[in-house]
């Protein structure tokens, strides 16, 4: 029998048997990753924060603005005043079966 030659494919390593938790580096990059999206989620959640505010007191002033109006009317309004300058739109008649049509 012949002995098979030995090269360099053949040299035993230890390269992909790490642990990869054994590796204090890779996980301290990994915590230090999460802490940097855990700052920046608190970022975005501060500015969604103020947005709300100033959201919910906006609504509060039309709420403020509509009451005064409300209350600046002389009484009831009649049932056509409101009509009365609005433009009447009577709906269209679909036709059936026209389709899309291109005119050059």
């Amino acid at each position: 029998m012949a002995i098979a030659s030995r090269g360099l494919k053949n040299i035993r390593t230890l390269s992909r048997r790490v642990d990869q938790r054994a590796q204090s580096h890779r996980t301290y990059m990994q915590i230090t990753c999460l802490e940097m999206e855990k700052a920046r989620r608190n970022s975005e959640r501060r500015s969604a924060s103020v947005r709300i505010a100033e959201i919910d007191a906006r609504i509060h002033e039309i709420e403020a603005e509509k009451q005064t109006l409300i209350s600046s009317l002389d009484g009831p309004c009649p049932s056509g005043a409101a009509r009365r300058g609005a433009v009447e739109v009577s709906p269209q008649v679909r036709r059936i079966g026209s389709g899309f049509r291109v005119r050059y």
